[in-house]
């Protein structure tokens, strides 16, 4: 009865609570600082990794989820009765200043470079300061939430890169860019580990690409950045629905898919490797061909099986000697009434090598979409991108000193000090993280350096609501 008194058999509520969103050693920490501290400062960056730059994307979303709503009593009561029974200290007396003095909601700055921005590896990229003497160790006690921004950012980053690569491939091979943003589509959300990180990293692939089966990302991206539809989906087969009809019936299934969804203008998927690949390519080029050219609309051949490089380039040569091709402005061949989707290991890798080998055959790109499920929203940790969130100045009374970790044994975990910021050249566009000036504010200029961060969170209030339109233009200013 104690235990359902204080809410701990509620998991909604737990989950809700930023009391307890958090490592368990957090709660000890407010014991553990100099008595004299008033007042402290963390940022967040990504010490380098698989990427040399970062798409900075995700705070909005932990903000908006976590930190506008306020601490509750009934919040420090369930806090209380799970750190009192987990064998770590409970500093009430903080929380319940929060909730008298602050209305519930944390006193901390948040500042953040804009969403949408590519910023080289190892510079600030958010800040946290807490100048309250009560409470300042909340600067670090958010760590645990606020680090896992690290997800998005390095799935928005990833999608970025992959973006750079097929739009490479597009320049040289189509005449079209405006399908770029629909060649890479997110195929993760059951190969992710909970249905909030298919809507974070789901969100965050949206950055760069506007195709998605992963509804819950969708879903996160119209709601969290003010979008009316972010992304968009075409009717595809799954092999239940192709199987569903017996291996004698294989054809009458696909004859199925093109009556009914094969529309003029519309697009079709149908996987055609349930049983034989090569068989069901024969079929479609032979007597499913005139269902095909008459439905007016794009039949699209997702092979499921085999290596990756090696079914593209047999389906795709197979597609032609039935359907035909042109060639483009660009001397490439481009397929007629159908298109090839990949979304069998499907990975940075494996993009990269199937338009190198479609262009060495002289297939243009646009004839092939990727599907990219596990390597595009699980594949990556933490690590991928070394992400870490430090305490890097604290004011002892009135004083501000530096603070920094400088480990012998890893001079890769070296952490920066001072109250930290982000420039950017008005002109290049170059960043570079320094300390702030005694006099600073964010107008300030020297030179042709100016603040690229900007204060988004102070006290329970969101001070910036950024859409995704806002965010891809920023993220994609430069392509061309």
């Amino acid at each position: 009865m104690q235990n359902e008194s204080n809410g701990l058999n509620d998991i909604a509520s737990i989950l809700s609570n930023p009391i307890l969103n958090t490592d368990s050693y957090k709660a000890s920490h407010y014991l553990q600082y100099p008595p004299e501290a008033s007042a402290m400062f963390s940022y967040i960056e990504s010490r380098g990794g698989r990427y040399d730059r970062t798409l900075f994307f995700g705070l909005q979303m932990l903000i908006k989820e976590y930190l506008c709503r306020p601490v509750t009593p009934a919040m420090i009561e369930q806090a209380k009765a799970f750190f009192t029974a987990h064998g770590e200290p409970f500093n009430e007396a903080g929380w319940r200043y929060i909730v008298e003095h602050h209305g519930g909601y944390l006193p901390v700055r948040i500042r953040a470079v804009r969403e949408g921005s590519v910023v080289p590896t190892h510079n600030v990229l958010v800040t946290v300061e807490c100048d309250d003497p009560q409470v300042f160790w909340l600067a670090s006690y958010m760590e645990t939430m606020l680090l896992r921004v690290w997800y998005p950012i390095t799935v928005a980053t990833q999608s970025w890169h992959l973006r750079k690569t097929i739009r490479g491939y597009l320049l040289k091979s189509s005449d079209d860019l405006t399908q770029l943003p629909f060649k890479l589509h997110d195929f993760g959300a059951r190969g992710v580990s909970s249905a909030e990180s298919a809507a974070i990293g789901g969100a965050a692939h949206l950055v760069s690409f506007m195709g998605s089966d992963t509804v819950l990302g969708v879903v996160a991206a119209n709601h969290y950045y003010n979008e009316t539809m972010a992304a968009f989906s075409v009717p595809a087969a799954e092999h239940s629905t192709i199987t569903s009809w017996g291996r004698e019936r294989e054809t009458d299934a696909f004859r199925n898919m093109i009556a009914q969804f094969g529309k003029p203008g519309a697009i079709v998927s149908v996987v055609s490797d349930s049983y034989d690949l090569f068989a069901a390519l024969d079929a479609w080029g032979t007597e499913l061909k005139q269902a095909v050219l008459d439905s007016g609309g794009t039949l699209v051949i997702r092979p499921d099986s085999g290596d990756p490089r090696t079914i593209v380039l047999q389906t795709l040569r197979a597609l032609e000697t039935s359907f035909g091709s042109v060639v483009n402005g660009k001397g490439r061949r481009v397929l007629n009434n159908v298109r090839v989707i990949q979304g069998d290991g499907v990975n940075p890798d494996s993009i990269e090598a199937i338009l190198a080998a479609m262009d060495e055959a002289g297939f243009a790109a646009d004839n092939i979409v990727f599907g990219m499920g596990g390597a595009l929203l699980q594949q990556i940790n933490r690590d991928t991108q070394r992400f870490a969130m430090k305490c890097s100045a604290i004011r002892l009374g009135d004083e501000w000193h530096d603070v920094l970790k400088d480990p012998v044994t890893d001079a890769g975990k070296r952490s920066m000090k001072g109250r930290l910021t982000l420039l950017v050249n008005r002109h290049t566009g170059e960043y570079r993280t320094t300390t702030l000036p005694v006099a600073w504010d964010e107008r300030t200029v020297e030179g042709d350096w100016e603040d690229a961060l900007v204060t988004v969170f102070d006290s329970g209030k969101l001070l910036v609501d950024m859409s995704l339109a806002e965010i891809r233009g920023r993220a994609h200013a430069h392509e061309g």
